[in-house]
């Protein structure tokens, strides 16, 4: 009879065990007693209510400045609100048909659009409405927007150059950060000569370069590109370095007992398991490479966001400025997206492990 109930508890457990992911979820959803599922509603309900109360807050609060073309930002308001609903039933028929981790994002991302919504009214009522951020150095959205529209075409010039030297700049940097960083974390007699090197260079501020830049470079362009691969440089060879030389050196002897080769070795070995830190250097050398960037663009290249932002505040163009400072945080925003699905997708094996 113990034998039988062992075995009873035993299949038990490898039943629980066999569950996937998205069945455990199932299961506490089941939890869930009636007013925390009509909260989850309200919750996931709250953003359009706060998109139409910023609706509200546009068109029947008087306007305390001149307002030219105002449907613009009411359109923008509208294609956002648009926006989540279509998201909204989407998450819904696919909770319909069992698959709940779409509607589970959305319950967790709510409450950040409902924020959105009411900070875009709290911001048109402090400068449109009443002027209580001084005018016009801190233009509405309104006015941002249509100005936006208006310079559309030098704007998409000025985002095309800056994604070229974005792009140039962080992926030189960032194959020399590899090689640097690799060598130096699994050859100590390199790591003896190049590190000195990585922690005199890499402190240094980006704009610290620029005086120096100006004088050596051959062009502009190419000094700004140095300026942005150099912080890129930077963020990927420490990271590497670091993530090679914190790999378990039973690994190696491991390898080494099998016939492998120093290719192999470094390959096979030390690459794949120091890529969380490589991958997580890669990010950085983003962020590093997103702030070089404006210092670089304003040393004297003939377009992009940075250049167009310095001419537009040396014409008091404060929307025109405004306007390029928001691409440069949407263009920013999607490449650090980009970036995040790709270290999710090289390092899957981690989903459920790293939280």
């Amino acid at each position: 009879m113990k034998e039988n109930n062992s075995e009873k508890n035993l299949s038990g457990t490898g039943d629980l065990g066999s569950l996937s992911r998205q069945q455990l979820k199932e299961l506490e959803a089941r939890e869930k007693n009636g007013f925390q599922k009509a909260l989850d509603w309200i919750i996931m309900i709250l953003p359009v209510i706060c998109g139409i109360i910023s609706i509200l807050e546009y068109k029947f609060i008087p306007d305390g400045i001149t307002n030219r073309n105002p449907q613009t930002y009411l359109g923008a308001l509208i294609v956002l609100i648009a926006a989540y609903i279509i998201y909204f039933l989407v998450a819904w028929i696919k909770k319909m048909r069992g698959n709940l981790p779409c509607i589970e994002k959305l319950r967790y991302r709510a409450p950040l659009f409902s924020a959105l919504f009411l900070l875009l009214g709290g911001y048109d009522y402090l400068t449109l409405k009443t002027g209580i951020l001084t005018q016009p150095f801190v233009p509405c959205l309104n006015a941002v927007l249509n100005i936006a529209w208006e310079d559309k075409a030098y704007l998409i010039n000025c985002t095309l150059h800056t994604l070229r030297l974005l792009l140039l700049g962080y992926f030189s940097g960032v194959i020399v950060g590899l090689i640097t960083g690799i060598a130096c974390g699994y050859f100590e007699k390199v790591r003896y000569w190049i590190n000195p090197i990585i922690k005199f260079l890499g402190p240094i501020p980006t704009p610290t370069w620029i005086p120096i830049i100006m004088v050596v470079a051959s062009s502009l362009f190419k000094g700004a590109i140095f300026v942005i691969a150099l912080g890129s440089w930077f963020a990927v060879t420490v990271a590497s370095m670091t993530g090679i030389s914190n790999v378990d050196k039973s690994y190696f002897e491991a390898a080494r007992t099998l016939g492998a080769s120093q290719r192999q070795l470094v390959f096979n070995v030390a690459i794949p398991h120091a890529m969380p830190s490589i991958l997580q250097g890669c990010t950085q050398a983003m962020s590093s490479a997103c702030v070089a960037i404006t210092v670089a663009e304003m040393m004297g290249v003939k377009a992009g966001l940075g250049w167009y932002m310095n001419w537009a505040k040396s014409w008091a163009a404060y929307d025109k400025m405004f306007a390029a400072l928001f691409v440069i945080c949407i263009i920013f925003t999607v490449v650090t997206k980009v970036l995040d699905l790709i270290k999710r997708r090289l390092l899957r094996w981690q989903n459920g492990v790293v939280k």
